[in-house]
């Protein structure tokens, strides 16, 4: 399932999720044109690596910031920016421009701790705007529950579009996030350390959202 567009119209335009929509494409330009060694220092330099972060929080800190705007691939990027227009821009609307660009670095930064408390001796980099954009999720389910989310469902070699209430898409996102981050961590136990996607930084950056986004005016009536 893929969603396309929500059904609540908004009055402003959000320029600040068109912006973050802008950085992560420019940067993951930058990446493409790195060679390999290039592209594994950059990643080194600015993706989220749990090891070092435990040994000098200090001097890695930023990284929880950096790392929000670095992707892996082409699908990667796509996919997190496609849930970022159809959901972002009601989230900016109702907290206004300032507001949640604050609630969206730091629901990416908080993700990407609760990835990092999972595994602290890791060094598996962590990257990626999905626990930022997991935080969005969790504000847009406690706001427009009721909405419905026009969704492109693959059915074999069949492909149609439905609409899909917002709390159905985004908790069939959360259970199987939940799902493979509990599998994950059976594997760690197991001594595997398993890479590839940071399940527990969409779960943690899912929860801080619902958490923050009253704090940060989500219900505030005009």
């Amino acid at each position: 399932m893929f969603p396309l567009h929500d059904e609540n119209p908004t009055g402003i335009t959000p320029y600040f999720t068109y912006g973050l929509i802008g950085l992560n494409i420019v940067v993951f330009l930058h990446e493409r044109s790195l060679s390999s060694e290039q592209l594994d220092q950059f990643f080194g330099m600015y993706a989220v690596i749990p090891r070092e972060l435990t040994n000098s929080f200090a001097e890695e800190w930023t990284t929880l910031f950096t790392s929000q705007f670095l992707h892996g691939g082409w699908l990667h990027l796509i996919s997190n920016m496609v849930f970022l227009w159809v959901f972002g821009n009601n989230i900016e609307e109702r907290m206004g421009h300032f507001k949640y660009l604050i609630f969206y670095l730091a629901c990416g930064a908080l993700a990407a701790l609760s990835q990092w408390f999972i595994g602290m001796d890791s060094t598996i980099p962590s990257l990626g705007a999905s626990g930022a954009i997991a935080g969005v999720l969790g504000a847009y389910v406690i706001r427009f529950p009721k909405s419905r989310i026009l969704t492109l469902v693959f059915l074999g070699f069949f492909i149609t579009t439905i609409r899909i209430p917002a709390v159905v898409l985004i908790g069939i996102f959360v259970i199987q996030n939940v799902i493979s981050g509990l599998l994950s961590l059976q594997a760690a136990n197991m001594g595997v350390e398993a890479g590839g996607v940071a399940y527990w930084a969409h779960i943690g950056g899912f929860a801080f959202g619902m958490i923050l986004a009253p704090l940060f005016g989500l219900f505030r009536r005009d």
